[in-house]
């Protein structure tokens, strides 16, 4: 493999690095560059300032796109094994930011998807030193993966709720009410019972009214039932394990458990006291 060389290296040190102050300063004005080429994009999107603005709002378009194509190209130049890059989340995430221009050219619509760029500003991370807190997301991954069960059972008991009150609805109202299908009754049951009520399809008759009532209520007590549950997940997974020992069961032999155990968790026979044969 050939010498790298130091004006690379040099690049490297500011283009990946942030614990120089040039490092910080090129992450800074990189992370301000998306956030106005993601303004731009957003103001093109309303008319009455597209229609106004349209040749300026084009030239920051492409002039952001350049700027982030050449240190799209700066990266896999600098960078230790650019196919590394390339494959890594940021490396996808820059490429990403800067396709979506050069599509509009054939789909002109696609342009819109430059807003996309906003994902970049994940560097932030990087330049204030937070990164380690991100791994706080992994208490939260663990509670939800313990809840899952639960939740997956309290999400059958919803939906067989809204099917069931849907499929009421469409024949205590029908068509003139706006519950042409049970499809209909169903998205209104959901709507209802998630406390959205967009109002677009209302009951009509006094049966149905009591009906609506029912499930609003119960949307209340339905709304606290997942949070209940990830919260206890939460608290388990922010306590530290209990301590194992070497014990072993005399009725089983199961081995490893809790320091202050006195009956086996697999066959509840008694367990000898901690240092003492059975």
């Amino acid at each position: 493999m050939p010498d790298r060389s130091p004006l690379r290296d040099r690049l490297a040190r500011v283009i990946f690095g942030h614990d120089t102050r040039a490092g910080r300063l090129f992450d800074g004005a990189l992370i301000a560059a998306i956030l106005l080429s993601v303004a731009v994009v957003i103001l093109d999107s309303v008319a009455s300032i597209s229609t106004r603005y349209r040749g300026a709002l084009t030239v920051a378009e492409w002039a952001f796109t350049v700027l982030f194509t050449v240190e799209y190209i700066l990266r896999l130049w600098t960078a230790q094994d650019a196919n590394r890059y390339m494959r890594s989340f940021y490396g996808l995430v820059d490429l990403v930011a800067v396709l979506p221009a050069y599509l509009s050219v054939l789909f002109p619509a696609g342009r819109f998807l430059l807003a996309i760029r906003v994902l970049r500003v994940v560097r932030v991370f990087r330049v204030l030193k937070l990164s380690e807190y991100v791994g706080q997301a992994g208490v939260l991954g663990d509670a939800l993966r313990a809840a899952r069960y639960k939740i997956s059972v309290f999400l059958v008991a919803v939906t067989t709720v809204v099917v069931v009150v849907g499929s009421l609805m469409y024949l205590i109202e029908g068509p003139e009410a706006g519950f042409t299908s049970i499809p209909a009754g169903i998205y209104w049951a959901v709507v209802t019972i998630t406390t959205v009520g967009y109002g677009d399809i209302a009951p009509q008759t006094p049966l149905g009214q009591a009906l609506a009532v029912v499930l609003m209520i119960t949307g209340y007590a339905i709304i606290a039932v997942p949070t209940g549950i990830v919260t206890v997940e939460l608290s388990r997974a922010g306590q530290p394990a209990a301590p194992r020992t070497a014990r072993v069961c005399p009725a089983c032999t199961l081995v490893g458990h809790d320091a202050d155990a006195a009956y086996c968790k697999r066959c509840g026979a008694e367990l000898a006291p901690p240092g003492q044969t059975p």
